[in-house]
């Protein structure tokens, strides 16, 4: 996918999302989501920083700069997620709204200057090129996992190719045991049913 295609993708991920989380009200706001320990603001607060995280590499880039998303490691992350989770729900969708707006006009810069010194990868390990793509992976298995009525049967049949290639290869190393290995082997290979009860490693 050509980052072009991929923030095509993106922006309209953005505006589904961004039509959530405009609809809460502190009460849903404050409801546990599909991730463990997180509820749906800390989700929210997530998915801006992140954007956020974005922005800041990639005008580093345009700069001839290697700037980290999170400057501050996974110590900074955790912080400021769990900093903002609390917010008010209209200050959440601001948030997701205006970070999105922000990363998508540096993706407008990226694109007019040729995504230079894509090559810096700071901390990541991805070209700033997959930018839009990496972000469209975070919003769209986010936003499932506000738990608030989007769900993987919507996800866009682009998105849905792409991830496929991309997170089957891991597959192996996330089966617990040999016996799940065999039985995912065999159906895969048409010589045994559709396995069910497989139990995976986390993803990412």
């Amino acid at each position: 996918m050509t980052p072009a295609e991929a923030i095509a993708l993106a922006q309209a991920a953005h505006r589904r999302l961004v039509a959530t989380a405009a609809a809460l009200g502190d009460d849903a706001a404050r409801r546990p989501s599909r991730l463990p320990g997180w509820t749906v603001g800390h989700v929210l607060s997530h998915l801006a920083r992140n954007a956020e995280g974005h922005v800041g590499r990639l005008a580093g880039a345009l700069l001839g700069e290697a700037v980290p998303r999170y400057p501050g490691g996974p110590e900074q992350r955790a912080r400021e997620i769990e900093g903002g989770a609390g917010r008010p729900a209209s200050a959440l969708a601001a948030d997701v709204l205006a970070t999105a707006e922000r990363l998508e006009a540096v993706w407008t810069r990226s694109e007019a200057a040729g995504w230079p010194h894509a090559q810096l990868l700071a901390t990541d390990s991805w070209p700033t090129t997959q930018s839009p793509i990496r972000r469209l992976r975070e919003v769209e298995v986010h936003h499932v996992d506000l738990g608030l009525g989007y769900e993987p049967q919507d996800w866009p049949a682009p998105y849905v190719a792409w991830e496929l290639q991309a997170s089957l290869p891991g597959l192996p190393a996330r089966l617990r045991g040999p016996a799940d290995r065999r039985r995912l082997l065999a159906w895969v290979v048409g010589r045994g049913p559709s396995p069910t009860g497989i139990e995976l490693d986390p993803w990412l």
